[in-house]
């Protein structure tokens, strides 16, 4: 990219992006281009050659998940037979949930439903007991709403994307075979019980302090939630055994519980239950269908239409085999050469961060001694793993059965194998993620850092770019997934994984003035599409601050450092042309900032870059140095 060096002192992500921004174009089928997803696309076109090719049979796999993989994309492919079954295969769900007459057969096969995948007025799960993330717990959660988020409700925009859902479900439902009379009676319903839903529901910005979903209750408290339905023993029938307590994400949406699934109101819930099943369903029948249970989705955000046939088999299938195929791009396309590289920048960083913690100004000598213990115990995954669950075994395509029942097998699978998990033995280097997805990750709950064999390339990361420009690309990313050990939500976790106070009581004090200073600090400040929730991106942006100086700090020690080189390929990692409907939309429910705000703001908070660059007072990047947060 051309750098326009007469914009730097006024906007630096526009300087360094500008000849890119001016002639990228968003490809019809995606919501945004450049940054991570110019990143996808590569793995994306390398990556369905490469299945077409398996599926041809000019690629040979011997790994016998990779096999089962195959087989599976060749039926997921397959829209000639997918086209003629048409709305067929789902008839038989269709009917079992149109049979359910009363709530005393939702509760005879409530169990049942949940590892069908049918969406019910609760929602159970599996996760690591947050004070005990050694084990698996059982979680209770809050059904989703229509709309992405509960601000949307009572807007204009709310309502005309409730209009084009209810449009869309019109024509998915006649395409599944429900006489027209039966189809209005279900969206009324649905859409009555959405609204009721909609104003007991958190919104993103309430949900995005994750901590506080822990919320332990017994099963005699669980109980008392409903007199209509016996929450007890359906877990009890999804568990096998009875369970000695549950973790609700919401209490007070559950202690309302009485207020929301009524006796007067199972139409309305049962409407709802069925429109949302169906609706889940519409990507796995015929291309028709697909098409026709696309609309909500691209009016939402702005794509002008969905993937093609092509793609979404191929998307649908590696998201099936995730971690099968990830170990086989990771093998093949990543080497170990760069491996060891990445390994030492991560140790690296975890040293700069130990030794700016050790010098921090405003936290006392016990919490950080009990920082680096953490950092110390903090698991690096690099690359690919080197095995996988358990599960993938059990993938078997029957090659007599459709596509919708093997995808159908597979899904009740996954779920029957996340409950069975509930009591065992967590395993903390289990990989969340494919080796195949540009993204990196945190999790707090195993104090594990990701960093997938896909993302490990140009413009973040390449052997034929300088040290400087990989430490302002990868290294940064490191650095922040490093850094949400520490923002407003890790650092409530301890070495272990497990929620626990383990900061003097004056250091996190402090720590949470700082938060707020971070969330002041952006909140409203405006963008071409609106202005940023402070509080939503806090998290993410103190792993922004936190990241870019570790990072910055880390390639100052290199020979050869490069500050302009840094700064530059940290602005061009997030260039990014979105649409505008799409933007709309982060803005609400994304706990990411905007890619300009990241690239833009973050820089401004580190003295080195005004250096770099000569900015000085009165220009558009100059930020007053009080102003200018550090945190980590």
């Amino acid at each position: 990219m051309t750098i326009n060096h007469d914009l730097i002192q006024d906007d630096f992500y526009q300087a360094v992006n500008e000849s890119w921004l001016e002639t990228a174009e968003i490809p019809d089928d995606k919501v945004s281009t450049g940054g991570f997803i110019s990143v996808r696309d590569q793995i994306e076109e390398l990556m369905m050659e490469e299945v077409e090719k398996m599926a041809g049979g000019d690629i040979l796999v011997s790994q016998p998940e990779m096999q089962e993989f195959v087989k599976y994309y060749k039926k997921t492919s397959d829209f000639s037979s997918r086209n003629e079954e048409g709305a067929q295969p789902i008839q038989q769900l269709i009917q079992k949930l149109l049979n359910i007459q009363n709530y005393e057969d939702l509760q005879k096969q409530a169990a049942e439903l949940t590892l069908e995948g049918v969406y019910l007025p609760f929602e159970f799960g599996i996760s690591p007991d947050m004070k005990d993330t050694e084990h698996y717990a059982l979680y209770l959660a809050t059904p989703g709403t229509i709309l992405p988020d509960k601000t949307y409700y009572g807007t204009d925009q709310g309502d005309q994307l409730l209009s084009v859902f209810q449009t869309m479900m019109n024509q998915v439902l006649d395409l599944m075979g429900i006489k027209e009379e039966q189809i209005t009676q279900l969206l009324e319903g649905a859409l009555a019980f959405d609204r009721i839903l909609s104003e007991r529901v958190k919104t993103r910005e309430e949900e995005a302090d994750y901590t506080k979903k822990y919320n332990p209750r017994s099963l005699e408290q669980i109980k008392d939630y409903s007199q209509i339905l016996d929450l007890p023993l359906i877990i009890a029938e999804l568990l096998g055994q009875k369970a000695d307590q549950v973790i609700v994400a919401h209490p007070e949406f559950y202690e309302a519980y009485n207020e929301i699934v009524t006796l007067d109101n199972f139409e309305n819930v049962k409407s709802w239950m069925i429109v949302h099943t169906l609706n889940s369903r519409h990507d796995v029948l015929s291309e028709e269908i697909r098409q026709a249970g696309s609309l909500y989705e691209l009016t939402l955000s702005g794509r002008p239409q969905t993937q093609s046939p092509q793609k979404h088999a191929y998307y649908h299938s590696i998201g099936t085999f995730d971690q099968p195929v990830g170990i086989y791009y990771g093998k093949k396309y990543f080497g170990q050469e760069a491996r060891d590289d990445v390994e030492d920048m991560v140790d690296e960083m975890i040293e700069v961060y130990k030794e700016r913690l050790r010098q921090s100004n405003w936290l006392s000598q016990a919490t950080i001694d009990q920082a680096i213990v953490k950092l110390d115990a903090l698991i690096p995954l690099i690359g690919y793993p080197d095995t996988y669950i358990e599960l993938y075994r059990y993938y078997k395509v029957d090659e007599e059965s459709s596509f919708y029942d093997n995808q159908e097998r597979f899904s009740r699978l996954s779920r029957e194998f996340q409950f069975s998990r509930w009591g065992k033995k967590v395993e903390r280097t289990e990989w969340g993620m494919s080796a195949a997805t540009v993204n990196a990750y945190f999790n707090p709950m195993s104090n594990v850092i990701c960093f997938p064999a896909a993302i490990l390339q140009k413009p973040f990361y390449d052997f034929d770019q300088s040290r400087s420009e990989n430490y302002g690309g990868i290294g940064a990313v490191i650095a922040h997934e490093i850094s949400h050990a520490f923002d407003n939500n890790g650092a409530k976790f301890d070495e272990k994984g497990n929620l626990n106070d383990w900061w003097q009581e004056e250091d996190f004090e402090r720590f949470n003035q700082k938060s707020e200073a971070m969330v002041k600090l952006f909140d409203d400040m405006e963008t071409e599409a609106g202005q940023v929730n402070g509080r939503l991106t806090v998290s993410e942006n103190i792993a922004d601050q936190g990241g870019l100086r570790a990072a910055y700090e880390a390639m100052l020690e290199e020979e050869d450092a490069d500050p302009a080189a840094f700064f530059v390929n940290w602005a061009r990692i997030w260039c990014q042309k979105a649409r505008p409907e799409y933007q709309q939309l982060l803005l609400n429910i994304d706990v990411h900032s905007p890619a300009v705000i990241r690239a833009n703001v973050q820089v401004q908070l580190i003295d080195g870059f005004y250096d770099t660059f000569n900015i000085q007072e009165g220009d558009g990047m100059y930020m007053v140095p009080e102003d200018r947060l550090e945190i980590w």
